[in-house]
């Protein structure tokens, strides 16, 4: 390592780390994941970590939701900086229903480009390609102090683009599934060669929640895969790393008895009440893996017709048992420091065991083979924050899960 400074990444100052510093976002880890691996034995490195460093819980921002919290990490600040406020949203330029992955929604710069801007080596790895291009906002790839690649789209990767050619032929692994196990530990398997071959001063990892949409925390694919990670995550605090290990979200069952999902359709309500498609609810969870979802998670927003008397509206979704808060656009803002020109008009978020749909024939649930598990909402907002070394931490809430990189670099600085 070559620079010592600290590094300002919107208006927050980074320690110089003096060893690699690095962030591992396991999606969906529900901390009752961790718990039960570790009483069952499978993941003693981990627990090791919690006993000799630093054990804590954090919060996630809201929408508690992938991509708000992954660009959340990646800036160390809240949605109403970065501005990505779900993974899908209603283009405030356009009026069209979009993918919130392109980087000209981006409003922020990320720690990565800071730290990169000031001569450091950085590296990333997502599972989903639909992060990298986020979090490689501003990084160039012609002086090789920059990697960025998904496990995804491994196969594909070049030097110009991604700072490597062909990751999964450099790792030595096929490309994965989307949908599997393999999709995130390619991911940490990635991290562990870049760490002894790249050695960045910054790394981030990021998984996706296959596995969690999809087991419970007792149920073998799910202790299967900690005790993958478990093992990973040995090699990288032996590479001498200082490493936070924190999550984008939550995730709790979303299902009745009989296992069939347990949803609101907020869109049909909105039909009944103002008229149908008068109004438009948007779910921010939308994406491409209907398999892990259906696209029902436990946030709403709702865009209003002119004229609709919105506290009307809100006092009625209030009614109704299945959503645990309901407020206007300016309460939101103030609340959960989102981007307003971003949101509707109204915020719905439903309560720990149900989701939030739009209309019932809109939700393709034949892919569902699992009873539904889900996210998004205030219930799945708490997330571990566990740091491989001690240091001073406050306790939850005032805890976030996008400090993670601020208490990184602070370790990695010791």
């Amino acid at each position: 390592m070559t620079f010592h400074s600290p590094v300002i990444a919107n208006e927050r100052v980074y320690p110089a780390p003096k060893i690699p510093a690095i962030a591992i976002c396991l999606d969906g880890c529900e901390p009752e994941y961790l718990d039960v691996a570790i009483a069952k034995g499978l993941m003693p490195n981990l627990k090791r970590m919690r006993e000799t460093g630093t054990d804590r819980l954090a919060h996630s921002v809201i929408p508690s939701f992938t991509n708000p919290n992954n660009l959340s990490i990646a800036t160390g600040r809240p949605p109403i900086v970065h501005g990505i406020c779900g993974n899908y949203l209603i283009d405030p330029d356009s009026g069209e229903e979009v993918m919130m992955n392109d980087v000209r929604f981006l409003r922020a710069p990320t720690i990565f480009s800071q730290f990169y801007d000031a001569g450091y080596r950085v590296a990333m790895v997502t599972a989903k390609d639909k992060l990298r291009a986020l979090l490689g906002s501003g990084l160039k790839f012609d002086e090789d102090r920059a990697v960025a690649f998904s496990s995804e789209r491994s196969g594909e990767t070049t030097k110009s683009e991604h700072g490597i050619d062909n990751a999964s032929e450099w790792l030595g692994m096929d490309v994965p599934e989307v949908y599997s196990s393999e999709l995130s530990e390619f991911v940490f398997a990635a991290g562990v060669k870049l760490l002894k071959d790249f050695k960045p001063d910054v790394m981030y990892l990021s998984t996706t929640d296959y596995i969690q949409h999809k087991y419970a925390p007792d149920q073998k694919g799910a202790l299967d895969f900690y005790e993958m990670f478990d093992r990973y995550l040995g090699e990288l605090d032996e590479l001498g790393a200082a490493v936070v290990v924190t999550a984008d979200h939550g995730m709790k069952p979303k299902h009745h008895a009989d296992g069939s999902p347990n949803v609101i359709y907020a869109q049909d309500l909105m039909d009944e009440w103002l008229g149908k498609d008068a109004a438009r609810v948007i779910l921010p969870i939308t994406d491409p893996y209907v398999v892990h979802h259906g696209a029902l998670g436990a946030f709403a927003t709702a865009y209003l017709p002119e004229g609709a008397d919105k506290s009307d509206i809100i006092a009625k979704l209030k009614a109704r048992d299945e959503l645990i808060l309901v407020i206007d656009k300016e309460e939101a803002i103030k609340r959960f420091e989102l981007p307003g020109d971003r949101i509707g008009d109204i915020v719905m978020i439903s309560g720990e065991n149900i989701c939030i749909g739009t209309s019932e024939h809109r939700h393709d649930l034949a892919a569902l083979k699992e009873p539904l598990r889900s996210h998004g909402g205030l219930t799945e907002q708490e997330v571990p924050f566990i740091v491989n070394r001690v240091i001073d931490l406050p306790n939850e809430p005032e805890l976030r899960n996008f400090d993670a990189f601020f208490y990184a670099t602070t370790a990695a600085a010791l």
